[in-house]
């Protein structure tokens, strides 16, 4: 199983948007070097205002690039980085993996997949009508967050557009992605 990176961003100041970068440098226990949502407690405001001592599981943000192919079907135009992603993919399930497996990106980098991405009304901000593309509801009638996972670092690195992307499932029993 494995997949490419597409493209990588980051943003040292809150935005929701992040722009594309040529390359950006993964931090073991940090997050993206330079980003503002690197840290080993939570760096996200919402969170931060509930509890700044939290333990940042959402260092890096991955987010497929298929949703971006699927929104432009349904009328939307997202690029990668506009809906605040560090590195956006292509290949790979996202969505689809249990907690705790490993993407080794580029050479060097590893990141381990924590959960979920919930995502905020300011999506909605960004582009109308652009949530209900996001969340939707599954087979089961279950709500289906379609906003990409959330990772932290495991092994430091440089990850660039065009870099390969490996899976490694973890060992023992599957647990499906919570929102972190």
């Amino acid at each position: 199983m494995g997949g490419a990176v597409t493209a990588v961003s980051s943003n040292g100041t809150y935005s929701f948007t992040k722009p594309n970068r040529e390359s950006i440098t993964l931090l073991a226990g940090l997050g993206v070097e330079g980003d503002v949502h690197a840290g080993t407690t939570v760096k996200h405001r919402f969170r931060m205002a509930k509890d700044p001592s939290q333990v940042n599981l959402r260092q890096v943000h991955l987010m497929h690039q298929e949703l971006f192919d699927e929104l432009r079907e349904s009328g939307f135009t997202v690029a990668p980085g506009e809906l605040g992603e560090n590195v956006t993919t292509r290949g790979v399930d996202l969505l689809g993996l249990p907690v705790g497996t490993l993407l080794r990106l580029g050479d060097d980098a590893v990141v381990e997949i924590t959960g979920l991405r919930n995502p905020c009304a300011q999506i909605d901000d960004f582009q109308k009508g652009l949530l209900k593309q996001v969340v939707g509801r599954g087979e089961d009638g279950g709500v289906v967050y379609k906003s990409g996972v959330m990772s932290v670092v495991r092994e430091g690195g440089v990850v660039r557009p065009g870099d390969p992307v490996e899976v490694e499932l973890p060992v023992g029993p599957h647990l499906p992605l919570r929102i972190v």
